[in-house]
């Protein structure tokens, strides 16, 4: 006798179950857009940044309203001072973009640490190699449930790596003011001395063709007269060699500024101000102030983070599962419960290094600040002996040396001419007047070491970011600081 089998109903509603099932897994997904690069639009906008004045100038309104010493109102169309020229360091510098475009990346990855993993969907099926028989199956959803409080964890781990990216752009931002204001005075010492050798070679032109006169007549030998000859052209290739050098910081410091180097706009020539501040307790301001050991105790903080992270690790999630099935004829609810046990493992690996990273991050940090110590004396020593020298040029030297170019002119206006102790006067003067030059950017640089060592006078804060989307060339100003303030 035939007996009927049942229908297969599960053989027809398993391709809609998968179906629906691969909709709901594939509706969170995002898509993937092309952003080529486009190296000649950048070259352009690159171009276009000094006529960018109105975006420029609200910048550096904000920035005014948070620091002293920021020009107002901001005006580059009649020539850059060194402040303004910090602005558009701060606004264009590119180690600055790059590293404000990191944090954007520890920003994404800090707003979407500690989520739940994805619920996980399983599909068991099983057949007798028999028309007869009925298909088994069984469709599971998984959902794991994190008890340990991992999640917590990563997400103040990921807060603390956006911290210290953000203590790294508040540092870079301090280490550009102090190397555009240090750059600015390489440019302008080179500057003045381009004009120092050029007033040098039109004394020594004059004395030459007093020579020639002399050496004409057979006052003076040919041999005393080609010194006078060796001596000009000396300085004159000396006075190309410093245009080159005026030509090649000039363009240096453009690049702080993240201006091209043909960028036409008028230099102020001056000496930036960067009068250190005076505190009572340097180590201690050290300790409070300084941008560097901010980026270091950040980065402690991460490697903390990362040894509680290490430590939930061995503590189990549950993983939870349940969904339809059928077995036979018959249909059921299949359900499912998994949990680790921290028994042979328990992440002791992973705890091990976390905690050794950790020690790593310590000593760092306090070699560092042993580092930064040393660096402080020194500057300030420096400081000290190029004042003090600076002042012995100011008040004595370069007096003495003038009077002596005056006396001399005195005299031979009287007829009476000493053609090398002209030369010796004109020499000596250049000499001193050089040297002079090279101790004020000594002493300069010695004030913008001890100031930037020292920190700003309050705390610090990232400053806005210029953002230029793949297929837009206009830019705009974003904040990277997170706008319900997780990050302090």
């Amino acid at each position: 006798m035939h007996i009927p089998t049942r229908p297969r109903r599960t053989r027809a509603a398993c391709p809609g179950i998968c179906s629906a099932a691969a909709m709901f897994l594939l509706a969170g997904c995002q898509s993937y857009e092309r952003a080529p690069l486009d190296l000649g639009s950048h070259r352009a906008i690159v171009d276009l940044r000094l006529q960018q004045t109105e975006q420029l100038s609200a910048f550096a309104e904000r920035l005014a309203e948070r620091r002293a010493g920021t020009p107002e109102p901001f005006d580059p169309t009649d020539g850059l001072s060194p402040e303004e020229g910090e602005v558009l360091a701060l606004f264009y510098n590119p180690d600055l973009r790059l590293a404000r475009l990191n944090a954007g990346v520890a920003l994404a990855d800090f707003e979407n640490a500690g989520l739940w993993e994805d619920p996980v969907f399983g599909f068991d099926g099983a057949e007798i190699l028999s028309p007869a028989d009925p298909f088994e199956y069984g469709f599971t959803l998984s959902l794991t449930i994190p008890i340990s409080g991992r999640l917590g964890v990563e997400k103040d781990r990921a807060s603390a790596a956006y911290e210290t990216e953000l203590r790294k752009i508040v540092d870079a931002e301090w280490t550009t003011r102090a190397e555009v204001r240090r750059a600015w005075g390489t440019w302008t010492a080179a500057s003045q001395r381009v004009e120092l050798l050029r007033d040098a070679i039109w004394q020594i032109e004059r004395i030459s063709s007093i020579t020639d006169r002399l050496e004409s007549v057979g006052e003076l030998s040919r041999v005393e007269g080609r010194l006078f000859r060796i001596e000009l052209a000396d300085e004159r290739a000396e006075f190309v060699q410093a245009e080159l050098q005026m030509v090649r910081s000039k363009m240096d410091l453009l690049g702080l500024m993240g201006l091209s180097p043909d960028a036409p706009i008028a230099l102020e020539t001056a000496f930036p101000g960067a009068e250190p501040p005076t505190v009572d307790d340097d180590i201690s301001r050290l300790i409070e102030a300084n941008t560097a050991l901010a980026v270091r105790r950040a980065a402690y903080q991460v490697a903390e983070d990362s040894l509680r992270l290490e430590v939930r690790k061995q503590y189990p999630d549950i993983t939870i599962g349940a969904g339809p099935g059928s077995e036979g004829e018959d249909d059921r609810l299949l359900l499912g419960f998994s949990i680790p046990i921290p028994s042979l493992n328990a992440n002791r690996a992973g705890i091990a290094k976390a905690r050794a990273m950790r020690e790593v991050a310590r000593v760092a940090t306090e070699i560092e600040f042993e580092r930064l110590i040393r660096e402080l004396a020194g500057a300030k020593s420096t400081l000290t002996t190029a004042r003090t020298r600076r002042e012995l040029f100011e008040s004595e030297i370069v007096p003495m040396v003038s009077e002596q170019g005056d006396e001399i002119e005195r005299i031979a206006a009287l007829g009476e001419v000493d053609t090398f102790l002209l030369l010796e006067t004109v020499t000596r003067l250049f000499d001193t007047k050089s040297r002079l030059l090279e101790l004020r950017l000594a002493e300069l640089d010695a004030s913008i070491t001890i100031a930037l060592l020292l920190g700003p006078d309050e705390p610090a804060t990232p400053e806005p970011i210029e953002v230029t989307t793949p297929h837009n060339t206009n830019t705009e100003a974003i904040n990277l600081m997170p706008a319900d303030g997780e990050t302090q």
